[in-house]
């Protein structure tokens, strides 16, 4: 038995040397999500801004952030569009390198429930409508009676509908081979999902760090520890 224990604890420490693989997938998924979405928000990505105004958010976002009637209703729109769009670009270079990961995991995990709770809340859960409600996660919801399950589930076998109802149009007046050849079309439901699981790996990031031995985090640690 201890010989087996031994074994088990021998194999676990030289696969210690792996933990931060983990980190840095996250790292790689969330990096270039976060910086093309601050990117998009700031006037860096306008041909016409001036010198001056290249650095702020866009008037667009602006205006999106704090209209009531179209947008988000947001106080200080100019503000909150400014740090929302310099969060997620430099903070998406900086998970891309592991450089002050901890950090920068605080007001990105910040915008995600910002955008949680003001542009998705509304559409429920899931980014994208399943269309079959035998294999969606409604199913296992209903299952165990949570509320608003059987609603999900409803609004899939109507998805079904629209979606078969759109093949059916594209497939007798369009060009099925050339609309579906990168894909089949799909409901966009708009919900919380993606902003959730960032948040989540957001979240894994802020207690596990940039990973050893795959971030600049832990080498600029390590020569600190040394001196």
């Amino acid at each position: 038995m201890n010989t087996l224990l031994n074994s088990y604890n021998y194999s676990i420490k030289k696969l210690a040397i792996l933990d931060g693989i983990p980190s840095l997938l996250f790292r790689l998924i969330l990096a270039p999500v976060m910086i093309i979405a601050g990117y998009s928000k700031l006037n860096l990505s306008s041909d016409s801004a001036g010198l001056s105004d290249l650095f702020l958010a866009s008037p667009d976002v602006v205006a999106w952030f704090g209209n009531e009637q179209w947008g988000l209703g947001l106080p200080f729109p100019d503000l909150l569009a400014f740090l929302a769009g310099w969060s997620e670009f430099l903070g998406g270079w900086l998970l891309l390198l592991g450089l002050f990961t901890r950090v920068i995991t605080i007001p990105l995990m910040f915008t995600m429930v910002v955008a949680a709770t003001t542009v998705h809340w509304s559409n429920g859960w899931f980014a994208i409508t399943p269309t079959n409600p035998q294999t969606s996660a409604a199913q296992v919801l209903d299952w165990l009676s949570i509320p608003g399950a059987q609603d999900s589930l409803a609004n899939s076998l109507e998805a079904q509908q629209r979606i078969e109802s759109i093949k059916t149009l594209v497939n007798e007046h369009g060009y099925p081979e050339y609309l579906y050849e990168t894909g089949t079309p799909v409901i966009l439901n708009n919900g919380i999902e993606f902003s959730a699981i960032y948040f989540v790996m957001l979240l894994s990031l802020f207690f596990t760090g940039g990973g050893r031995f795959v971030s600049l985090d832990y080498w600029l640690y390590s020569k600190i520890k040394a001196k």
